[in-house]
């Protein structure tokens, strides 16, 4: 079952499919409920520049009346004035239905969509880099004698910008053991406002090694990036085996690793 788009239009919501515009904010009535939210699994929401992203949405709906359609969403702003919703799309996969006291339980699996270029109104169709934050959430509910509830929620999401760490490289290659080795690399994250990844300077990054034969990295160093991103810093060549660089993120940034780079020790 696919649920109606919320969009936003000039300052408020409309409910697309259901022809009702935006109420003022008010409490859940007591006929309809929302409970259990989880989205994404409680972890963070990392988002690019251009690639879908998909994250998981889980939720439980309460009602003793009959319900036409339902839905959780996540948004920012102030709800019923000037909100606007973080997916273009929730695809509602199922929803286990039981009943007990007089009402029907439904425990609801489905997946948002969020396109950076293609938010449902908001901030010009596209995120930009202040909705990196906290989002509320939302759920709707549609009788099937017309009438509908909204319910704000206690349960949030955090949404961050992706990050990555490009031209990680170890050299020189091959090296002779107890010989110096110079790693470099450059932390950048997505900056959603102007479409492109920027050079993330004054970041703590760790330098992580990985030998031969085994399918672990572990932390050699911590480094500070420039304050253009860069990164450099120097290690003894003891074994062979690959280096990468590990950025662990904040509260608006995703983590990221580098690819990594084989080093021979002869």
């Amino acid at each position: 079952m696919r649920r109606a788009a919320a969009v936003v239009v000039a300052g408020g919501m409309a409910l697309v499919g259901v022809g009702l515009t935006a109420p003022t904010a008010h409490a859940a009535e007591s006929d309809i409920s929302f409970s259990n939210v989880v989205l994404n699994n409680g972890k963070p929401i990392v988002v690019g520049i251009s690639a879908e992203v998909e994250a998981p949405l889980t939720y439980t709906v309460k009602s003793n009346v009959s319900l036409d359609t339902w839905w959780v969403e996540a948004y920012r702003g102030t709800y019923g004035t000037d909100e606007y919703t973080l997916a273009n799309t929730t695809t509602q996969w199922s929803c286990r239905q039981s009943s007990a006291g007089g009402y029907t339980y439904r425990d609801c699996d489905e997946t948002m969509t969020i396109d950076p270029d293609s938010m449902p109104g908001g901030n010009g169709n596209n995120l930009v880099n202040g909705d990196a934050a906290v989002w509320k959430t939302v759920g709707t509910g549609i009788k099937k004698n017309g009438g509908y509830d909204h319910d704000q929620l206690s349960a949030t999401v955090r949404l961050q910008r992706a990050s990555r760490i490009q031209s990680a490289n170890a050299t020189p290659e091959p090296v002779a053991k107890g010989g110096t080795i110079t790693v470099t690399g450059t932390v950048q994250r997505a900056n959603w406002s102007k479409h492109r990844y920027d050079n993330y300077g004054g970041r703590s990054v760790k330098l992580q090694f990985k030998p031969t034969g085994s399918s672990t990295y572990t932390t050699v160093k911590s480094v500070t990036a420039s304050g253009t991103g860069h990164l450099k810093t120097t290690v003894t060549a003891s074994q062979d085996g690959t280096w990468r660089w590990r950025y662990s993120g904040n509260t608006t940034t995703g983590a990221a690793n580098s690819s990594g780079d084989h080093v021979d020790v002869n």
